[in-house]
Parts: C-alpha cells; sequence; structure tokens
C-alpha cells in the first residue's frame, strides 16, 4: 500500500495544477446539485416492519392520507373558567380551520366532544395538515405560529406545540462552528509556524467537506435523509479532513527537514503518512458503516452519509495536499528555515529535549502510576453511565410557545396528555374487538383516560385513545407501552389490535436501538482487534488499544449523562433542558469515536513500532514514536476538540449532547488514553507488546508505516536514546 500511495503522491505532485483545478470542479458541480436538486431533511423517526409503523400505516389506509398528518395542539388557557371566553375560543378555532395546508381544527368547546381540563381553565384543539410533517412548509408553519402569537388577549393564553409547530431540518454553518474553525487555524499555524501552510491545510479540509456535505445535501432531493445527516457529516468531515491533512504535511515537513527534494518529500509523505492516513479512514467508513447492524433505515442513511464524506476526506488527503504541497514548496516550513534548505543542508534536529520528550520519560519511567491514574480517572467519569435513559421525545426550547403549550397541557391535562397511546382494531369486527380493548386499558393502572372507539366509514376499523398519567419520555410511560400490549393479546374477535402513535413509535425505536447498541459495540471491537493485529503484529497492543476505547467510550457517556440528565454545569454548555438523551446518541458517538481513537492508536503507535522494528529497544521505541507522533497527535486532537465543541453552545437539541460527547470523548481518548495510557501500558509489557504468535505469522503485513518504502529511499533512520 505505502509503494502505491508513493506513486500517488508523486504522480498529484506532477499534475498538482490539474489536480487541483478537477478538485474545484468538484467541488462547484456539488454546488450545483446542492442548489438545483435538494429537498427537505425530516425530523420524523420511525422503523419499517415494527408495530407503532405498522399500524400508522394501516390507519391512512384505512381513514385517509389525511389521519397521518401533521397535527398541532393549540392550547387554551383562561384565568377563570374557559367558558367565559367561548366566543373568543370559537373564534380562533375558525381561522385555525383556514390557515394554508390545514384540513381541520377541532373545536375543544364543542358540547359533543368537549376537550376541556377537569378544573374547567384550559382547553385544547387538535389542528391538522393534510401532509406529513417533513411536508408541512415553512410559510404554512409560520402562518400557525403567527396566529396562535395573535390569538392570545386579555384573560386568554394561547400557545401551540406538536410536531406542525416544530421545525424540520438542522442549521449548519453558525458562529460556533465558524469559531471551531478559527480554533483549528490557531492550531494549526502554532504547529507549522507558517500562516500560509495552515490556510492550505484548512482550504484543503473544506474542499473535501465541502463536496461532501453539499453531495447529502443533493441527496435529499432523492431520499428522506434525518436533519441531523448534514450536520454529523460536516462535523466530523471537517474534523478528519483537517487532521488527515495534518498528518501528511507534518510528514512532509520533516522529510524536507531532513534534506529530502519537494518532490520527493511530497510523495514520501503520502507513501508514508498516507499509509496511515487511508487505514484510519478505512476504519472510520467500516464503523460508520457499521450502523446498518441495527436495521434500522435512517440510521443506516446517516452512517453512510457520514462515511460517504470520509472517503472524500481521504481522497482529498491523497491526492489534492500533495498537489497543494508541490504548490507551496519551501513556504510549508517556517520562514527561518528556508535559506538552510535552500543552500541544500538539512534542517538540525533536536531529538531529546522539550516538553514532549519530558511527557515521554515522564510515563515511561513511572508506567505502572501512569496507567493506574489514567484507569482511575476515567473509570470515576464514566460512573453516571450506569443511570443513563433514551428517548426520541425531546422536551421543547423553555421559553417558546411549544415549551409553554406543553406546561399547560400537563398542568391542566396531566403529563400524559402530550402523548397519548392509540389502540387500532383492525378487520370485520374493529368495533366491538376495539370496544373490548377499551374496558382492557381502562383497567391498567397507569391510565389516566382512554376513550372511544371511534369507527371509519367502512367500519372495518377502529381507534381508541389511551391518555397515560405519566409523560411520553418516562419511564413509566414505556412500561405501559408493553403492558398494553399484554393486555390486549387476551381480548378476543378475528380483528387485529395494534399500540401505535408517536409516544410508542418513540418506544419501539429506542428499544430497538438499545437492542442494537451491544451488537454494534461487539463488532467495532472486534473489528479494531483484527485491524490493530494486522497492523502491528502482535496481540497485546490490540487488546491494550481497545480496552482503551472503551475507557473512552464510558467516560465520554458518563460526562453526558451528567451533564444533559443531571444538570450539572450545565451553564458551561448553555443547556437549557434535561433529561432523557436520544436514543440516536450513543450508538452513533460508539461509531465515531471508534473511528477517531483507532486514528491515534494507528498515528501514534505506528511511530513506536516503527522505531522499534528499525532496531530500537522496546523502551525507546516508546519515547522516540511518542516524540514524534506526540506533538501531531496533540494539535489533532485539539483542532477535532475545538471543531466539535464548535457545534454545542448553539447547537439544537439533538446535535448538542452529540458534539459534547464526541468533543469530550476526543479529549479523553488523545490526552489520557493514547497519551498516558498507552505508553505506560506498552513500557510494562516490553518486548512482548510486538510478540505475535507463530500460528498467526501467515497473516499479511499492512506496513502502515511504509518502513520499507522509508529504507529503499533513505536507508536506516537513528534513534535517539532516551
Amino acid at each position: 500500500m505505502a509503494t502505491l500511495l508513493y506513486r500517488l503522491g508523486a504522480g498529484a505532485y506532477r499534475f498538482r495544477v490539474l489536480v487541483a483545478v478537477l478538485w474545484v470542479l468538484a467541488l462547484v458541480g456539488a454546488g450545483v446539485g446542492a442548489v438545483t436538486l435538494s429537498g427537505k431533511t425530516v425530523n420524523t423517526f420511525s422503523i419499517p416492519g415494527q408495530e407503532s409503523t405498522t399500524a400508522l400505516e394501516k390507519i391512512g389506509q384505512r381513514f385517509g392520507s389525511g389521519a397521518n398528518g401533521a397535527t398541532a395542539q393549540v392550547v387554551f388557557e383562561a384565568s377563570g373558567a374557559i367558558t367565559d371566553v367561548a366566543p373568543r375560543v370559537n373564534a380562533v378555532v375558525e381561522e385555525l380551520s383556514g390557515l394554508p395546508g390545514v384540513v381541520s381544527a377541532t373545536n375543544p368547546l364543542n358540547p359533543a366532544s368537549p376537550v376541556v381540563s377537569a378544573d374547567g381553565r384550559a382547553a385544547s384543539s387538535t389542528v391538522t395538515y393534510a401532509v406529513p410533517a417533513s411536508e408541512v412548509t415553512a410559510e404554512q408553519r409560520n402562518a400557525l405560529l403567527e396566529a396562535v402569537a395573535d390569538a392570545s388577549t386579555s384573560g386568554l393564553t394561547v400557545e401551540v406545540t406538536g410536531e406542525a409547530a416544530q421545525e424540520q431540518g438542522g442549521d449548519v454553518g453558525g458562529v460556533g462552528e465558524a469559531g471551531g474553525v478559527v480554533v483549528a487555524l490557531i492550531v494549526l499555524a502554532i504547529t507549522y509556524g507558517s500562516l500560509m501552510a495552515a490556510g492550505m491545510n484548512l482550504l484543503t479540509a473544506l474542499v473535501g467537506v465541502g463536496i461532501g456535505a453539499l453531495g447529502i445535501t443533493t441527496l435529499t432531493g432523492f431520499v428522506d435523509l434525518q436533519a441531523t445527516t448534514p450536520v454529523l457529516a460536516v462535523m466530523l468531515g471537517l474534523a478528519v479532513g483537517i487532521d488527515y491533512a495534518l498528518f501528511i504535511f507534518t510528514r512532509f515537513r520533516q522529510e524536507l527537514l531532513g534534506g529530502k527534494p519537494i518532490a520527493e518529500a511530497a510523495a514520501l509523505a503520502v507513501g508514508t503518512a498516507g499509509s496511515a492516513v487511508v487505514t484510519a479512514g478505512i476504519t472510520v467508513v467500516i464503523a460508520l458503516a457499521g450502523l446498518a447492524v441495527a436495521g434500522i433505515p435512517f440510521l443506516t442513511e446517516m452512517g453512510l452519509a457520514a462515511a460517504a464524506t470520509i472517503v472524500v476526506a481521504v481522497l482529498v488527503a491523497v491526492t489534492l495536499v500533495p498537489a497543494v504541497l508541490g504548490l507551496l514548496g519551501l513556504r510549508a516550513l517556517p520562514r527561518k528555515m528556508r535559506p538552510t534548505l535552500r543552500d541544500g543542508n538539512p534542517a538540525p534536529v533536536h531529538h531529546s529535549r522539550g516538553f514532549v520528550a519530558g511527557w515521554a520519560r515522564l510515563v515511561s519511567d513511572r508506567p505502572a502510576l501512569s496507567l493506574l491514574a489514567a484507569v482511575v480517572a476515567l473509570g470515576v467519569i464514566a460512573i453516571p453511565v450506569v443511570s443513563m435513559r433514551t428517548t426520541l421525545n425531546q422536551e421543547p426550547a423553555p421559553g417558546t410557545t411549544q415549551a409553554r403549550a406543553a406546561a399547560i397541557l400537563s398542568d391542566r391535562f396531566g403529563p400524559g396528555f402530550t402523548g397519548p397511546l392509540i389502540v387500532l382494531a383492525d378487520g370485520e369486527d374493529a368495533g366491538a374487538v376495539a370496544a373490548a380493548a377499551l374496558e382492557k386499558a381502562q383497567t391498567l393502572d397507569d391510565v389516566a383516560i382512554a376513550t372511544g372507539p371511534s369507527l371509519n366509514s367502512d367500519a372495518n376499523a377502529a381507534l381508541v385513545t389511551v391518555i397515560p398519567k405519566s409523560g411520553p419520555d418516562s419511564a413509566e410511560t414505556v412500561s405501559l407501552v408493553g403492558s398494553l400490549r399484554d393486555a390486549l393479546r387476551s381480548v378476543g374477535g378475528t380483528a387485529r389490535l395494534s399500540v401505535t402513535g408517536q409516544t410508542a413509535v418513540s418506544v419501539d425505536v429506542s428499544q430497538k436501538l438499545n437492542h442494537a447498541l451491544p451488537q454494534y459495540l461487539l463488532l467495532v471491537v472486534g473489528l479494531a482487534l483484527v485491524l490493530l493485529i494486522l497492523v502491528f503484529r502482535s496481540l497485546l497492543v490490540p487488546v491494550a488499544g481497545v480496552l482503551g476505547f472503551l475507557l473512552t467510550v464510558g467516560a465520554s457517556f458518563g460526562a453526558t449523562v451528567a451533564v444533559f440528565e443531571w444538570g450539572w454545569l450545565t451553564f458551561l454548555v448553555n443547556v437549557d433542558v434535561t433529561g432523557p438523551l436520544l436514543s440516536l446518541m450513543p450508538i452513533i458517538v460508539v461509531g465515531i469515536l471508534f473511528g477517531l481513537a483507532m486514528d491515534y492508536q494507528v498515528f501514534l503507535v505506528s511511530r513506536m513500532h516503527e522505531a522499534h522494528a528499525l532496531g530500537a529497544s522496546p523502551r525507546d521505541a516508546v519515547v522516540t514514536g511518542f516524540r514524534q507522533a506526540g506533538p501531531v497527535v496533540v494539535a489533532a486532537a485539539t483542532i477535532m476538540f475545538a471543531v466539535f465543541a464548535g457545534f454545542i453552545p448553539e447547537g439544537d437539541q439533538t446535535i448538542k449532547p452529540i458534539a459534547f460527547a464526541l468533543a469530550l470523548g476526543i479529549l479523553f481518548d488523545a490526552i489520557v488514553v493514547r497519551m498516558i495510557a498507552m505508553p505506560a501500558a506498552l513500557t510494562l509489557l516490553g518486548a512482548s507488546a510486538w510478540w505475535l504468535p507463530s500460528w498467526l505469522r501467515w497473516l499479511p503485513e499492512l506496513d502502515v508505516e511504509g518502513a520499507a518504502l522509508q529504507e529503499h529511499h533513505s536507508g536506516e533512520r537513528e534513534f535517539a536514546p532516551s
């Protein structure tokens, strides 16, 4: 692989102008596609084939397509009795009925079917649209919000909540994200000592993430993608794009300082560091594509879309980056180093001094204490993970009309009113079976009220509405969904009974994701073992790497639970709402952190392995590899942390905890695991760290470090003693 990439790097350098032009044309083409072909993203989650999803589809067939249209709950709260302001309520309902896209708005004061709170002070009208929430236009949603905002008068408060009142899609490109990019540029400038090199590194990453994000935007015109997909793709693509270019830029500079000509240095950088970039990129792609094992279509689409962005980032790193290096030449180095190289002399390199070398010696001199401290610290931070809860129901932001409406509904009607369960009876005797289901539901402990049945025009389907006593994301409601399904199995008749509604869909998706997480974790851990055995031809190094990854994940989740569920230090991350985490968060974070953790493992330990393979003692190999790769890993982690953290302050309730978990996960993995625990563990293991049983020596050598390539081009490398 190293030889192939060396040739690719040499070709990209030779035709550097053409390569740069082709990438610019690809970016322009992606932009044109995004502008002309893009569609909308969605915020709805469902899994085909599950009881709740199938029942919703059946309701649409039996009761008409409008039965599954988006809905909003408009809440009226009076200072006295709600009937005292009946004329005003009736006028508002009539106005709601005439809004664009609305097919009906129920009158909560209709004597035949009143929807009034027990204390008589509040009422709720259901506004139904002809299309699902993802198809409600911004103009229609704004018309609803404006009508509600204008409806409140003295003695009457009107608010609205529900999916039709929620904005669909996610925003990318806020102040926080821009701040992350600025931090990345500063870190690169400090690392390189050259603003020109820093800017070109960042530019190549932006080209890659631009093509990836615009391609995903174009795809929304053909596939219903989740609103979080483009945001995740930008977040991940920007972080790895900067880091992958950083690794190749750094190796190029090292080769220049060693006296190599510019063309040779660019090709060698791609052949050596590029091999590690490709290996790391493949790992991330497999981890993201592996989300398909959950068997959840929308999760598979998210994983594949993000994986495609990583593929683009890798291609940019091994083609556009060497072309840019060719255009930069010696300007990739600090100005003070250029005259020496122009005279044909290699720059002096001081191996044994500096903070990084001192850190490496400190860890290797006290390996047991360093390893114990790292494990204990991450273990303590991971403790809150045992209480982690997940849900698809995300609380609205405080201060919004949605939050005020939800508070009124919960206070006046009970917490379960915002998340009703729907029982569908489908069959010739639907009416009788639904009536029996109603009686069963009324006997369950956590049911506040059950109403119905409501028959369709053909009398072959009926609906029963069940209002829980507890909120949609509570453990009691989750338990009620299971208890209700169990109770309905004893109902006789030929009609099929199903429990559905958005709350039931949320419960089903969350449980499916929770069950898939251990399987996915087993997959990525197994993948890590196989990959690292192939890369390092060792058993103990992969085991140490995987254990470090598990510590990273545990600490990341623990910190996220402490902040977003327990409410600790929320002011630091601008968190207004605490409660269960989004169901998608754990499996997505595991996939991304796995890929990035293996990045650092490969980049750091490969330099140690390279030193050991070229004759250094086990301890000297750890110090040498740490000295060579440590500063780059710290810079890369700082950049990733800044990029992910940039999505936290202004991110929505979906993205914020994911970005937080990724930012802290990167910090824990790069600084604690890879810079403390791994060097300490390898020092303790000594020569046995690189031991491979004889029955595994048939495995192919991947030569990620490009050792053979370096021997061919530069001969033996020197290693400074510690």
